[in-house]
């Protein structure tokens, strides 16, 4: 009976294992041909799985008949009905099709995760790197400025009017590469001539306080650069160019005689494949004379993206990214003054440096057995700083980053993601001391999509210190003295009006705790001292929106209209301030105060000067708008990309700082509008873009007349007051490009920048470039 008994288990196993099929297969791009990883295939048991780097799927299906679904981002869906029999394998190779509207381009900063670009609750914007290629970008911050709602102003980055000028120290809107900052551990500024042009997918802009994700410094926005890794083709890309900066319209300008300055650059870039290796190597090289008299810049930059997707470990996947750049430049500050010296170098400005850039990655990512992704990110990021001419400003500084993140995707297309962030800073500078900062964070967040909702939520704890001093809890205004950790919250939900209609509302709150430099920098700026603030406080703030995203086709054009009306306040504001203060306290001083004022008589031009201190209160309110499409214009292919901002920058204080117009912000604009438009003919592209900025408002009191005051005395500007009363009416600047297909993989370029040769000016002493052009040649093969 036993006997028996066990072999009537043997065959009732046979049975089960008899029925056991397997549907397998293998899913491309249906135009590139390529292989795409991370395919969700869903049966409708709800059973599924997804593909492997490769783009290979292995899933087991019960016999009968079943519906197969296969959904990919940015893909159209595709559905296949097999019939298995007990013991069968199926094999079902699948092609899928890229949707052609832009409103369903992918993108992954906002969440951490891949999404539609219709599906984000926040107001984003994506920058193409054929972008960069067509115009000849060196620096990135030139693609930036290009953007809607985005400004740089003297490498100072500002999303909807959130930042102004900073001299260099500190930054509201948080930058990346790879979603890794890039800031500077010392002075928290952007290196945009570090960012590697040449290796570049695309980049992604948020606007509004990002802080869940992101953390500190994305008080006002994040700036993610996103670089690319090989398909299953090789590819490579090489461009040269050489530029030349015409004389300025006004001839006074006209500092330089004989030759003109130049400037001459090459990128190369090559990625590939090695069985189960990736391998991308960048370089560029970039000599400029500067349009500027003692404004020049010499650098070399390497860069090499390697991942190894394991062999043995199915979902496991490991390498490192690095850059490394040297460079030699003079930098430009202040003019001479506004008439013959407006391209001349005030020599107590000038500051000639000779730097080293430097950053290693390595990172993990694994995908377990539930198709739960793990990610290590590591980054060393190296800067070094030396002024040959004056030692004793040399610094150096080291930022040591690592972020752990899980994240969980369920099958009713739900997403938490769960992290854990810690930064350690390593300053050595005679400017500001030696000293170093620690950053920990942990952060969660959880992304809803049901039919056409989809809701996001997060919340992040952030624990910071400069050397033992500890920040402390800002909530609603109210400082936690027992509390070191700073929560923030953010939540928003989108929803599908109707095809292509996306309703969105979204508030988040921000933070940014101050850099080494801003609470600890001593230096000169010609006449004017620098001082440190030991107390600076952390900023924060909040931001919100409502917006609708409207996709379109009409006739032959597709794209999507972006309407959005924000409102976003700040509290303790950093700003540095120019006055009176203790060469020996560091405090501020009145010169009303009988006390402060024997102060001030007693060091003069010691005790003044720039400090950066929290200013209080602001509100910046406004509306953004943008339009992008792709169709054809008078039967040519065409693309464009145009945009308005309008800004309200309110000082909420009631006693401002000096400046000269106290309800308004420094360095702000009301008005701001942009516009590209790139046609095609056969094998030539004729491409403008158009950038309009209205009047700044509000500089500092300082740099329009006399530095104690009254109409005589040392300027540090001069002219500067009667310059704007001539020139501050807005301005419009113009480019144009020109390009020609050699070739299937050669193309001629030739782009003239500020075409109508407009004379503008940024921050305060600071005449943009003259008209130039430069001339490139590229091959991709």
């Amino acid at each position: 009976m036993r006997i028996a008994l066990f072999f009537s288990l043997i065959l009732l196993a046979g049975s089960v294992v008899a029925q056991n099929t397997t549907l397998t297969g293998k899913i491309t791009d249906k135009k590139t041909k390529e292989a795409l990883f991370g395919v969700n295939i869903v049966l409708d048991d709800n059973s599924g799985g997804t593909t492997n780097d490769k783009g290979i799927f292995e899933i087991a299906v019960k016999p009968g008949r079943h519906t197969v679904n296969f959904f990919y981002i940015g893909y159209k869906k595709e559905s296949r009905t097999i019939f298995v029999r007990p013991g069968e394998s199926i094999e079902q190779n699948i092609s899928l099709e890229a949707e052609a509207q832009l409103i369903s381009e992918i993108v992954v900063s906002a969440g951490k995760y891949e999404q539609k670009l219709s599906d984000v609750i926040v107001s984003m914007e994506v920058i193409k790197s054929t972008s960069l290629e067509n115009t000849n970008t060196f620096d990135m911050d030139q693609a930036i400025n290009q953007v809607p709602g985005v400004d740089v102003v003297d490498d100072q980055p500002s999303i909807r009017g959130g930042s102004g000028y900073s001299y260099g120290a500190g930054s509201r809107v948080l930058l990346l590469v790879d979603d890794l900052p890039v800031l500077s551990a010392d002075a928290g500024d952007p290196k945009w001539n570090f960012l590697p042009v040449e290796n570049v997918s695309q980049i992604e802009i948020l606007k509004g306080a990002s802080s869940v994700l992101y953390g500190s410094s994305a008080l006002n926005g994040v700036i993610n650069v996103r670089t690319a890794f090989p398909g299953e083709l090789p590819k490579t890309k090489v461009s040269v160019y050489n530029g030349i900066y015409m004389n300025p319209a006004r001839a006074s300008l006209r500092w330089r005689e004989g030759t003109q300055p130049l400037f001459v650059g090459t990128n190369v870039f090559h990625s590939r494949q090695i069985g189960n290796l990736d391998l991308v190597v960048g370089g560029h090289m970039f000599s400029n004379d500067g349009y500027r008299e003692n404004e020049n810049e010499e650098r070399a930059r390497i860069n090499m993206n390697i991942r190894y997707r394991d062999k043995k470990v199915k979902g496991l996947a490991y390498g490192i990214n690095t850059n490394l750049m040297g460079v030699d430049k003079n930098d430009f500050f202040l003019w001479q003054n506004a008439d013959s010296g407006g391209y001349r170098q005030n020599p107590d400005g000038m500051v000639h440096t000779k730097g080293i850039r430097f950053n290693t990655d390595p990172f993990i990512t694994y995908f377990d057995d539930k198709d739960n992704r793990h990610s290590l990110k590591t980054r060393c990021l190296y800067y070094e700083n030396n002024l040959p001419e004056d030692t004793m400003k040399n610094s150096r500084s080291t930022l040591y980053y690592m972020d752990y993140q899980f994240q969980k995707k369920f099958v009713k297309q739900q997403v938490m993601t769960l992290g854990y962030t810690t930064a350690y800073g390593d300053v050595r500078s005679f400017l500001f001391n030696n000293h170093y900062s620690t950053n920990i964070a942990i952060y969660a967040q959880l992304d809803w999509k049901y039919k056409k909702l989809n809701v996001s939520g997060g919340l992040r704890g952030e624990y910071f210190k400069i050397d033992r001093e500890e920040s402390k809890s800002v909530i609603d205004g109210d400082t936690i003295k027992d509390l070191p950790v700073q929560p923030v919250f953010r939540l928003g939900t989108s929803y599908e009006l109707a095809k292509y209609t996306f309703l969105r509302a979204s508030y988040g709150q921000g933070y940014r705790f101050p850099s080494i430099a801003e609470k600890y920098i001593s230096t000169n700026l010609s006449l004017l001292k620098i001082f440190p603030n030991p107390k600076l406080k952390a900023e924060t703030g909040w931001s919100g929106e409502i917006g609708i995203k409207q996709g379109f086709k009409v006739s032959n054009w597709n794209g999507y209209i972006d309407v959005a009306g924000f409102w976003q306040e700040y509290r303790e504001m950093m700003e540095f301030t120019f006055g009176f203060y203790d060469p020996e306290t560091f405090k501020k001083l009145d010169p009303s105060d009988s006390a402060d004022l024997v102060i001030i008589g007693l060091n003069g031009f010691e005790a003044l000067g720039f400090q950066s201190i929290n200013v209080g209160r602001a509100k910046i309110t406004g509306i953004d708008m943008t339009i992008t499409g792709a169709g054809t214009l008078f039967g040519l292919p065409a693309t464009l990309l145009a945009g308005y901002t309008f800004t309200n920058p309110i000082d909420l204080n009631q006693d401002s700082t000096k400046s000269t117009n106290e309800r308004i912000l420094k360095y702000r604009y009301y008005h701001s509008a942009k516009a590209d438009l790139e046609v095609r003919y056969n094998n030539i592209s004729i491409g403008a873009s158009m950038l309009y900025r209205s009047n700044m408002i509000n500089i500092d009191e300082a740099f329009e007349g006399s530095l104690f005051g009254g109409s005589s005395g040392p300027e540090l500007l001069p002219g500067l007051k009667e310059y704007r009363a001539k020139h501050n009416k807005g301005y419009i600047v113009f480019d144009f490009r020109l390009a020609y297909n050699l070739t299937e993989y050669s193309r001629l370029t030739i782009s003239c920048k500020n075409i109508l040769n407009a004379e503008y000016m940024g921050r305060p002493g600071d005449i943009g470039a003259p008209r130039n052009v430069s001339l490139q040649y590229s091959f991709n093969f």
